[in-house]
């Protein structure tokens, strides 16, 4: 099959640092390669894979200190591909919306992945909009708010199996991964950790939109001597921090649409303590890969029981629900009943 797949352009693919929409395109397309389809990624040129890189800008938005309005770039990649859509059979758009008007004439042979929250009233009035731009969901809960959206189906996040490894053993202190921002609820994790007389560890990016939240919410309850800040770290260094804590704390209080970083300590055997939103109770086997709480007390409560998780048993069940060869078969069979309509001349609105 001759594939496209659509990056944002915020991140490289993968990413250096933080972007986790940029992760999993770069794990799907490196997998699509592994398995004999004709890939080409649209993404920065500062990407890496083995699939034909088509670079549409020369490196990340983000880290690149000339780009002032990141919207223009944008433009240039949605032209980019559809000056080129007849060379693919499939065209997969991780980029939100923004190629919507331009797409109707060949709705029937993409499929847009939706990463982000779904929740604002105003992408309801774009949906309606379009109805027949299929698209896929990353959780079952991401979906609620838009049920009317022509969705082909849900398709679960996938790392690579030898991307993260087994840490039988932890070093006693708790972890919190990702971003310092309002909705994954850092304050909360700092409470947790200080009532619980447990170290935690913070990995975390400060984005530009949330300064003043760290600046005000966060700075200062980073003194602590039970808290220690690293700042943003690459794969290699998720490795041994997740891997090396005794469980990772994600009190989200926002309508997570995946979360990835769940998943990530799964896969080096760590158990996660989360609280119940968005898709939580989807990715979470409570009492098997994790604690599902409801509020500070019960995650303090849930940490007194860490002992009762076999590390073995979370890498285990990281491997059966999650690991990349599986979204990828998930992608593919969603691709083909796609394609496999279309050629019964169904190319107008075709799902429920």
């Amino acid at each position: 099959m001759r594939i496209a797949q659509i990056s944002p352009l915020i991140e490289s693919v993968p990413p250096k640092l933080y972007g986790g929409t940029e992760r999993i395109v770069s794990y799907l397309t490196e997998e699509l390669v592994r398995q004999g389809h004709q890939v080409t990624l649209f993404a920065s040129g500062d990407s890496k894979t083995a699939a034909n890189l088509m670079p549409v800008a020369p490196r990340a938005l983000r880290l690149d200190p000339t780009v002032q309005e990141p919207l223009f770039h944008n433009v240039l990649l949605v032209d980019a591909i559809m000056q080129r859509a007849h060379m693919f059979d499939l065209i997969h758009f991780h980029i939100d919306a923004l190629h919507y008007p331009l797409i109707r004439d060949i709705a029937y042979k993409t499929v847009t992945t939706f990463h982000g929250r779904l929740d604002c009233p105003d992408l309801r009035i774009l949906q309606d909009a379009f109805p027949e731009v299929p698209v896929i969901s990353i959780s079952d809960a991401q979906r609620e708010p838009l049920p009317a959206a022509n969705w082909l189906g849900t398709v679960y996040h996938g790392l690579p199996k030898d991307l993260y490894h087994l840490h039988e053993k932890h070093e006693g202190y708790l972890a919190f991964l990702g971003r310092m921002s309002q909705e994954k609820r850092p304050d909360r994790a700092i409470e947790i950790a200080i009532r619980a007389g447990i170290p935690l560890k913070i990995a975390a990016k400060v984005d530009r939109a949330d300064q003043r939240y760290f600046d005000t919410e966060i700075k200062h309850l980073l003194d602590h001597p039970l808290i220690e800040f690293i700042g943003e770290i690459n794969d290699a260094g998720k490795n041994d921090f997740l891997g090396k804590a005794r469980a990772l704390l994600f009190p989200i209080d926002w309508p997570e649409p995946f979360g990835l970083t769940m998943i990530e300590a799964m896969a080096c055997g760590t158990p996660v303590i989360a609280f119940n939103c968005g898709s939580v109770p989807e990715v979470i086997d409570d009492g098997i890969t994790g604690s599902i709480v409801n509020s500070v007390d019960e995650a303090v409560e849930a940490l007194n029981w860490l002992n009762k998780f076999d590390r073995r048993r979370v890498r285990r069940r990281f491997e059966e629900r999650f690991a990349v060869d599986r979204m990828t078969k998930d992608y593919v069979v969603l691709y083909n009943k796609l394609l496999g309509l279309a050629r019964f001349g169904r190319k107008d609105r075709i799902f429920a």
